[in-house]
């Protein structure tokens, strides 16, 4: 009981900071906004990451595909099609869905031959998306594409409507995250871990289950990559399949700790954030490693991430 109370505080807390305090105290600074935007476009990224990892047991290192493939299906359903943006972004969501189905067949494989297989598959995409040019537009891009709209009065195009819409977006799909874990079949997800044929003889069909997760995976690192799509207006195959979308939020995910479901949020925020306004102030070039150096030290001390060693510092002092 008195752990739920402290939950639910906490959770008040967050939704209170989340669309109150940010937004009165910080709403006025367009360059802060903007980065925080990213900061929780790359949340969101590393959340789908950690989901995948967590529960499908399975390391990603060609998210950018479901990030890049989302971006681009809703930058040309909107542009070429004309389809309004609050249709588009999900439908992102649907076609990265589509192409991790095409990535099926690497489920069969395991540990770095998986992850080194979706690498391949982000690479194929990324070459797709240059040489189709009569649909992508090539290596020039898509440009031109539509701003999220006015609703009741409210422009959701500026900064602080893209910070909205990315907040609820990331706060909808912890949600999910974290009802999908306590199901049926996120406990049968779980116990894969420690065996996996001893859950097949039970009946637990695990590559099915697998799959699901690399579909769920999919559609929320796609819907991200189509926010950010409408946000920053562009689009070109280098940036929409970049390594950034790989690298940072694993990061993020394994330095707030992936094991939970806020950790690769935070860890986003954390990361992102003070890389751009404290080490590449110090450091304009190369800034990265000292990324590098945190995420060993995090590693080597707590290995388990951020999140974990809070609370362990909370339960030390109580």
């Amino acid at each position: 009981m008195k752990g739920a109370i402290k939950i639910n505080k906490l959770l008040v807390a967050a939704l209170v900071t989340g669309y109150a305090v940010v937004p009165f105290a910080l709403g006025g600074n367009a360059y802060v906004m903007s980065m925080i935007v990213a900061a929780l476009v790359i949340g969101g990224v590393a959340l789908s990451w950690a989901l995948l990892g967590n529960l499908g047991g399975m390391v990603s290192f060609g998210h950018s595909a479901f990030f890049g493939v989302g971006a681009y299906v809703s930058a040309i359903t909107t542009v070429k099609l004309g389809l309004p943006v609050a249709l588009a972004v999900p439908l992102g969501g649907i076609g990265a869905v589509v192409a991790s189905i095409v990535m099926m067949p690497v489920l069969r494989l395991r540990g770095p031959y998986f992850a080194l297989a979706i690498l391949a598959y982000a690479h194929i995409f990324k070459i797709l998306a240059t040489e189709w040019s009569s649909v992508t537009g090539g290596s020039g891009g898509v440009s031109g594409i539509p701003s999220f709209p006015t609703v009741f009065g409210f422009d959701f195009g500026t900064k602080m409507g893209a910070y909205l819409i990315a907040l609820t977006l990331v706060l909808l799909f912890a949600f999910a995250y974290h009802r999908i874990r306590a199901s049926y079949y996120g406990i049968a997800l779980r116990a894969m871990h420690d065996s996996e044929d001893a859950t097949r003889v039970v009946g637990v069909n695990s590559t099915v289950l697998k799959g699901a997760m690399l579909m769920v995976s999919a559609f929320m690192a796609g819907v991200f990559g189509a926010v950010n799509a409408h946000y920053i207006n562009f689009l070109e195959p280098d940036y929409a399949f970049s390594a950034l979308w790989v690298t940072v939020p694993i990061v993020a995910a394994i330095f707030g700790g992936y094991r939970t479901i806020s950790g690769p949020v935070i860890g986003a925020l954390v990361v992102y954030l003070a890389d751009q306004f404290i080490f590449k102030s110090i450091m304009p070039t190369g800034h990265q490693l000292v990324l590098g150096v945190l995420l060993v030290a995090m590693i080597v001390f707590s290995p388990s991430g951020l999140m974990p060693l809070l609370k362990k510092k909370k339960v030390a002092h109580a």
